[in-house]
């Protein structure tokens, strides 16, 4: 218009408010919030994996293709001791490898669409906003379900007790050629039941604590970042133990009965395989691994988010 100065060709094209926001929000990039949480994932599922394993041994106690001996091993320790003298150190590393080349990919994926989400659904402002960031949570997990189901599948395998398979790349090819594709995402279903509502109370609790923690401070510190992950990951944790049990078992079916997967449970419905396990074993089977699976997500909570706030502040300059 006549009057008006027209931009010079030297000056940076202005954008509008709504445009940074979609470009960039928490002070970070999509891209950078997907490196930030590809280093904490793949730093928490290496560094806790060892009592991973003694959660699937655990939970596959009441399994028939293990033998009766097995079923006296109910505690921690006797485990941790058991797969010691079998297997030694290595035994508790079994089914490492898919998840360190896993978990960075499908935690990049989680934590970018989780604070994706979290700033659409208004999860970023003043004040505490539960409800928010738990459907932030959930749309993150079934992004993140998607990539590591089979990895999880594979780990699982390799994990078991008297595991038939050499390396995780063995127990991925014997999968594909004895029970197809399917074997792969038949938890699939089952995790997102189980990690809808895990992910939900974890990401509410956590930054719900948070903010309450830090209240009056000037900064938020590692601290507070370290508590409040490890208090949402353990409470999490414990609540949904049942259905990461119904989890285990059919991840882990096709491998201990020696044929398909359909051998064991003929369903891969999560309410109907709860129900064959409790019918079967009686209610403490559901409860099996819940010590560890809580000793895992305790520490691997705290190291995880410790880790991505960590990253995210190094990625900002702060």
């Amino acid at each position: 218009m006549l009057g008006q100065r027209a931009p010079s060709i030297d000056e940076p094209p202005t954008t509008s408010s709504s445009e940074s926001e979609i470009e960039s929000y928490d002070g970070l990039s999509f891209v950078s919030h997907m490196i930030a949480g590809s280093v904490a994932g793949t730093v928490e599922h290496t560094a806790m994996h060892p009592v991973d394993t003694i959660k699937t041994r655990m939970q596959t106690l009441y399994h028939p293709g293990h033998s009766g001996s097995a079923l006296s091993r109910t505690s921690v320790r006797q485990m941790v001791r058991a797969v010691l003298q079998k297997d030694g150190i290595a035994g508790l590393y079994r089914g490492v490898g898919p998840v360190a080349l896993g978990a960075g990919p499908a935690h990049a994926m989680h934590f970018a669409v989780y604070e994706a989400a979290k700033e659409a659904l208004g999860g970023n402002r003043e004040g505490l906003h539960p409800l928010a960031t738990a459907a932030a949570g959930c749309t993150a997990t079934v992004v993140n379900d998607a990539l590591m189901t089979p990895v999880d599948s594979i780990k699982q395998r390799c994990q078991i007790e008297g595991s038939p398979y050499r390396s995780g790349l063995d127990a991925a090819r014997a999968m594909l050629r004895h029970e197809g594709m399917g074997a792969f995402f038949r938890s699939y279903r089952t995790t997102l039941v189980m990690n809808v509502p895990f992910t939900a109370m974890h990401f509410s609790v956590y930054e719900t604590a948070k903010k309450l923690m830090y209240q009056g401070e000037d900064e938020e510190t590692l601290r507070v970042q370290l508590v409040a992950g490890g208090l949402a990951g353990g409470c999490a944790a414990a609540v949904t133990n049942p259905l990461d049990v119904v989890k285990t078992r059919l991840q882990t079916s096709g491998a201990t009965s020696g044929t398909s997967y359909g051998a064991k449970y003929e369903s891969a419905a999560v309410l109907d395989t709860l129900r064959q396990i409790v019918r079967e074993e009686g209610m403490q089977a559901v409860w099996q691994g819940v010590k560890p699976r809580v000793m895992f997500h305790v520490p691997a909570a705290a190291v995880c988010w410790g880790t991505y706030e960590s990253m995210k502040s190094l990625l900002r300059g702060d």
